[in-house]
This record gives C-alpha cells, structure tokens and sequence, in this order.
C-alpha cells in the first residue's frame, strides 16, 4: 500500500479505521473479532485509545451467481480449481480457527451468493448510523446461521432486524443507489494495491493485511495513541 503524506492530529481526535472487506470472506469475520478483542484489551488503559471504525467494499468473487447451485465445496472446487479433499480440509481449518475467535462458521449451511447487494446495505446502513450492526448482522447470518444475503428480500429481513425501515432499504437496493459508493471502495482498494482482505488502514497511514491476532491491533493502537499524545505535548 502506497503510504499517503502524514497528517498531524489532535490528540482528542480518534484513531481511524478503514477496513476493506467481504462478508463472504471467513477470514474477515474473524478479523473483525480479533480487532475487537484488541480494542477490549485496551478498554481498560488509564488512556484509552479512541477509535472510528469504517467499513468498505471489497468484492472477492464478483462474478458469482445470486443463486449458486452447490455447497461452499463445490464452489471453491470449481472457483480455485482445488480438490475436494483439500477444500474440505481448508474449512475445517478455518473453521477452528474461527472457533478461536468465538465463531461457530457452518459451512455446511452457507449459501454461497454474489455480495454486491450485501455491500450496497452496508452503504444504506452507514448513511442511517447502522453500519456495525449491519455488518455483524451480515456477516452471522451467511458464516453461522445459513441465511441467504444475495436477495433483496432476504437483505431487507436482515435489515429491519437492526433497525432499518423495509421500504427505504428495499427502494435503495432495488435502485442501485449505493452501487457508486460501492464502486468507490473498490477503486480506493486498487489504489492503495489492496489485493486481499480484510486489510485494515490505521489512520490513513499503516496497513495492516490478514486477519492478524488481537495483540497486533492492541500493539498498534497504543503505540499510534501514545505517540499522538507525545505529538500534543511536545
């Protein structure tokens, strides 16, 4: 990632978060948690670090069929042209690992779907101050509980469930109203040379690839505030 001119912050301005993802992608709910846990490690801290946490689109299979007919086996078989036995075995992997996280990922329930739709509700989410939710929400529905997040009725069940109105969802998903937001992360991804994720940009400055240990975001964090701090004082 192409590092942007460093910019001078006030010490009472929070940390940013930009997080480039999918909510198909497995490693990203458990990135999500693992940032959690690093921001909970630093609840407690006589300075806490303050943050603001945004989401942005990142889609890793766009070409993918609303309606795909096979489990999540058959897609990776075919899409990454592996063998089944080793797909099978890369889930169970992941699979543990999310556990680790607290994840209960259901494979054998995920209905694998194009995301582009998810990715407009996150824009509509955010635009009414439920973006979090609506990605949690998302993101549990397709790893754990086996929901279909390609529809727009299924998307809009989702929705109300955190608090959005049905018909202001339905009407901004069936106008492709936030297909240019959409479009806009993906292009920030590319220039930024953002070719996986999750991939988290702290501060507009550092990049962070991979769905990293809690540690590394607990370590960032408290070295990025300190050094704010010190900035302040100096």
């Amino acid at each position: 990632m192409s590092r942007p001119d460093v910019v001078a912050h006030d010490v009472s301005e929070p940390i940013s978060i930009d997080i480039w993802s999918d909510i198909a992608c497995p490693w990203c709910y458990i990135g999500k948690r693992n940032l959690e846990a690093g921001l909970a490690a630093t609840a407690s801290d006589d300075d806490a670090p303050q943050v603001n946490i945004t989401f942005h689109s990142f889609e890793l299979s766009p070409d993918t069929p609303v309606d795909f007919d096979g489990d999540e086996i058959d897609f990776l078989a075919g899409h990454k042209g592996m063998p089944r036995e080793q797909v099978a075995q890369m889930l169970d992997n992941v699979t543990g690992v999310a556990k680790n996280a607290g994840l209960e990922y259901r494979f054998d329930l995920l209905k694998h779907t194009n995301t582009v739709k998810a990715h407009e509700l996150l824009h509509h989410a955010k635009a009414q101050g439920l973006q979090h939710e609506m990605e949690e929400r998302l993101m549990s529905a397709y790893f754990t509980e086996g929901k279909h997040v390609g529809r727009v009725d299924d998307l809009v069940d989702l929705a109300v469930e955190v608090g959005l109105d049905a018909d202001a969802t339905r009407d901004a998903l069936n106008n492709d109203t936030y297909v240019p937001a959409v479009r806009q992360d993906q292009a920030q991804a590319r220039a930024y040379g953002i070719q996986g994720v999750p991939f988290f940009v702290i501060d507009g400055q550092y990049g962070i690839s991979g769905a990293q240990p809690p540690a590394t975001f607990e370590n960032v964090l408290r070295d990025l505030w300190a050094k704010r701090g010190a900035d302040v004082s100096a």
